[in-house]
C-alpha cells in the first residue's frame, strides 16, 4: 500500500502545482491519473499549444508548461500512480482514507485533492463494426509503450496534435506508418504538420486524405482494414490501428463517492479552502465549481494554494503555520527563522 500526506487525484497542471505548494509545507505527496502520461489535458489534447494567461509567460506551450511544472517539484520527490483510474475510497476511523485504483493499488492518505480537470477522459471511438472484437487486439487508443510497435505495421487515424506528433514519433521505430485523415487539412500545430509532410516525402510516412477507416478485419486480431477514399474502398494490411479522435471527459467513479455533484463538477466551499461536503477531501481546478467559478489554469493554481495551507492544519491540528515569502526564506529555507533567511538575503545582496 502506497503511504502518503496528500492524495492528489489527478496529475494536469493544478494537480502539478499543488504538489509545489505542499512541499513547502513539507506534506507528501502522491498522484493518480487514468492518463499513462503526467500533463492531463496539455500532454493529451494539445501539447503543442500556446497559451497565453499563464503569470510571468507572454506565450507558452502547454508541453512545455507541464515540463516547467514537473521541473519546479522535483525537488520535493512526489510519487506517481499513472495509467490508473481512481475507483474506490474507504473513509478510515481516524478521518483518513483508502483510495483504490481500478488495477487494485491502494494508497492510504490523510487528506485527499480531487484535481481531476474536466474528469477522467475516455477515448472516442470510431462507429465501426466488431470494434470492441479488436480492442488490445491490434486497437489501441493510447500509446503506452511505443516499443509495442516496433517494426509492425501501423495506422494511426486522426488530425490532432496526438495523430501528427505519434505519427513522427513511430516513423522511427515501426516498419511502416499510415496517417489517415478524413480532411485534408489537419487541427494540429504547423510545424508537426509540416514534419508529417517532410516524412511522407522521405517515404517513411504514407498520408492519406481525404480517408476515413470502414471495417476492420481479422479472425483472432487485427490484420488488415478497409479505407473508404473518395468513395472508392481499398484495403491495408497493418498490425495496429490507432484511432485518436481526442478524448471524453467524464467524472468517472468519483462521481459515486458521495460528494456533492452539480452539473459534472465537484461542489466546494471557495470561502475558504475548497474542501467538499466531505471532510478532508478537496477539489481544485476545473473539477470543482462556486459561484463566479473560472475554468482558468491559474484559477485551479490559486486553488491549489489555499488547499495546501487547510491541509496543513488536517496535518498538524492546533499548530499555527507562518506564512513566509519564498523570496525571503527560499525553497528549502521553511524549516529555518524568517530572521535568519532575511539576513541571509541582505548579505547576498550586500
Amino acid at each position: 500500500m502506497i503511504q502518503t500526506d496528500l492524495l492528489i487525484i489527478g496529475a494536469g497542471p493544478t494537480g502539478l502545482f499543488a504538489v509545489f505548494e505542499a512541499g513547502l509545507l513539507k506534506i507528501k505527496c502522491h498522484l493518480i491519473d487514468a492518463l499513462p502520461q503526467i500533463g492531463g489535458q496539455l500532454s493529451e489534447l494539445y501539447p503543442k499549444k500556446p497559451i497565453f494567461d499563464i503569470p510571468g509567460y507572454p506565450e507558452v506551450l502547454a508541453g512545455d508548461l507541464v515540463t516547467n511544472l514537473m521541473e519546479q517539484i522535483k525537488q520535493f520527490q512526489p510519487g506517481f500512480t499513472l495509467g490508473e483510474k481512481a475507483e474506490h475510497i474507504e473513509k478510515l476511523e481516524d478521518g483518513s482514507f483508502i483510495v483504490t485504483t481500478d488495477a487494485g493499488t491502494q494508497h492510504h492518505a490523510k487528506a485527499i485533492a480531487i484535481a481531476g480537470g474536466l474528469g477522467s477522459f475516455e477515448p472516442r471511438k470510431p462507429v465501426l463494426e466488431n470494434l470492441e472484437f479488436y480492442e488490445n487486439k491490434g486497437v489501441e487508443y493510447f500509446v503506452k509503450n511505443p516499443e509495442k510497435f516496433r517494426d509492425k505495421k501501423v495506422v494511426i487515424a486522426g488530425g490532432g496534435d496526438s495523430a501528427l506528433d505519434w505519427s513522427i514519433f513511430l516513423a522511427n521505430v515501426a516498419e511502416e506508418v499510415t496517417l489517415i485523415h478524413r480532411r485534408n487539412e489537419f487541427r494540429g500545430a504547423l510545424d508537426s504538420v509540416e514534419k508529417v509532410q517532410e516524412l511522407k516525402n522521405l517515404g517513411k510516412i504514407k498520408l492519406i486524405t481525404p480517408a476515413e477507416v470502414a471495417q476492420l478485419h481479422g479472425a483472432e486480431k487485427l490484420e488488415a482494414i478497409t479505407i473508404d477514399e473518395n468513395g472508392s474502398q481499398r484495403n491495408i494490411v497493418c498490425d495496429y490501428l490507432i484511432p485518436l479522435f481526442g478524448l471524453t471527459p467524464k467524472l468517472g467513479p468519483i462521481a459515486n463517492w458521495g460528494l456533492e455533484i452539480e452539473k459534472n463538477a465537484i461542489k466546494v466551499n471557495n470561502a475558504l479552502d475548497y474542501q467538499t461536503n466531505i471532510k478532508g477531501i478537496y477539489a481544485i481546478g476545473d473539477v470543482n465549481t462556486y459561484p463566479g467559478k473560472l475554468k482558468l489554469i491559474l484559477c485551479g493554481f490559486h486553488e491549489a494554494t489555499l488547499m495546501c495551507q487547510s491541509v496543513y492544519q488536517i496535518l498538524n491540528p492546533g499548530k499555527k503555520y507562518v506564512m513566509k515569502y519564498t523570496t525571503v526564506s527560499g525553497i528549502d529555507g521553511f524549516d529555518g527563522s524568517r530572521k535568519e533567511a532575511e539576513k541571509a538575503v541582505v548579505k547576498a545582496i550586500d
